[in-house]
């Protein structure tokens, strides 16, 4: 009885496992080229980690590859392909990145079909807003109220659009999973042990407040999801690693600034803004240095303020009101008085050519 038990409920993960082989590019650890992951555009999965707590198989499963819906999520059938979600789980974690291009995103739903045992699910981060271009991890809760044991169908509904507002093919998902949701037994010391402001209800069981979750409340939420392995120690509260800051562990802390507009992701690791790279973004991809208060914006390309023209910005435009020149510049804009030679002369009349 109980091997006919586990074959049932093997079956469905086993083709599930065959479905995500056959739909997934191949890659391995080291292939970093050719993995969804990594490559140049939008994708969505559950990790190996996430997925192994739900079915004991180390497997990945994608939603999103490559800028595209995988076939077998618009499969009406898809919920029945999954393992039920364990009681002891409270949150499956997704994780996405849009990549090279800008994708916008907007969870138009998040239902229980079964409240009587399951909240609605409620998200870690903002229900609108802009996938992240390197990949983020998020999490949806699922809140059972412990007042019954049942098996909770519950909806996701997600819409993905470019950045000219045009929905990627296959979506808007809707996804419908299952989850577990089992009965907690009275507590006659309820009162004693509920937490967090929380208390206990006529059947002894604790009811939690606004940003608290758990047997007993003891566990916190924060919105947005803490990043870099931080701990949530209070609502919308992180307690960082070291080597990152911000209310959601967000930054990095680097020992030396991070020069020429970059910024710190993470610890003693700037990314650049265009234009300049290093390890402290010290170094310009600009061999030929932007002059007259220009920006390099690539390889030798500096992107010049008012007045001023040229692949370096070195070629002034001289406004007539502002002029005070008294002299002739052979090739050369006057500004101030001062000749500003054109590319290949120099000189105080820009009268001599550069050999």
């Amino acid at each position: 009885m109980h091997g006919t038990k586990l074959l049932m409920w093997t079956s469905p993960v086993l083709l599930i496992l065959t479905l995500v082989v056959s739909a997934v590019p191949r890659h391995n650890r080291n292939d970093h080229k050719n993995d969804p992951r990594n490559n140049g555009d939008l994708a969505l999965w559950i990790d190996e980690k996430q997925v192994k707590m739900f079915s004991g198989m180390s497997m990945e499963i994608y939603a999103i590859v490559n800028g595209n819906v995988l076939p077998y999520i618009l499969d009406p059938n898809f919920e029945k392909y999954l393992p039920v979600i364990p009681a002891e789980v409270g949150y499956v974690n997704f994780t996405w990145k849009s990549g090279v291009k800008k994708y916008y995103y907007h969870f138009d739903r998040l239902q229980s079909f079964d409240e009587s045992i399951l909240e609605p699910p409620v998200l870690s981060i903002k229900i609108k807003g802009r996938v992240p271009k390197r990949p983020k991890e998020f999490s949806i809760f699922l809140p059972c109220l412990g007042n019954g044991s049942g098996i909770a169908t519950f909806g996701i509904g997600l819409l993905i659009e470019t950045r000219k507002g045009k929905p990627l093919n296959g979506t808007p998902l809707r996804l419908k999973l299952r989850k577990e949701c089992s009965q907690r037994n009275p507590d006659p010391e309820c009162h004693k042990k509920c937490a967090n402001n929380g208390w206990c209800n006529h059947e002894r069981i604790c009811q939690c407040t606004e940003g608290y979750m758990g047997p007993y409340c003891r566990t916190a939420l924060c919105y947005p999801q803490c990043m870099n392995g931080g701990n949530c120690t209070s609502p919308g509260i992180c307690s960082c690693p070291e080597g990152f800051q911000g209310r959601h562990c967000e930054g990095g802390i680097c020992g030396e600034k991070c020069l020429n507009g970059g910024k710190c992701i993470q610890k003693d690791t700037c990314e650049c803004s265009k234009g300049y790279y290093g390890l402290h973004c010290e170094y310009s991809k600009c061999i030929i240095p932007c002059l007259n208060g220009g920006k390099c914006k690539g390889v030798n390309k500096c992107k010049c303020p008012n007045g001023f023209r040229g692949d370096h910005c070195e070629i002034g435009r001289a406004k007539p009101h502002r002029s005070i020149c008294k002299i002739s510049c052979k090739h050369g804009t006057c500004i101030d008085n001062t000749c500003v030679c054109e590319p290949g002369w120099y000189g105080r009349l820009c009268h001599h050519m550069q050999m």
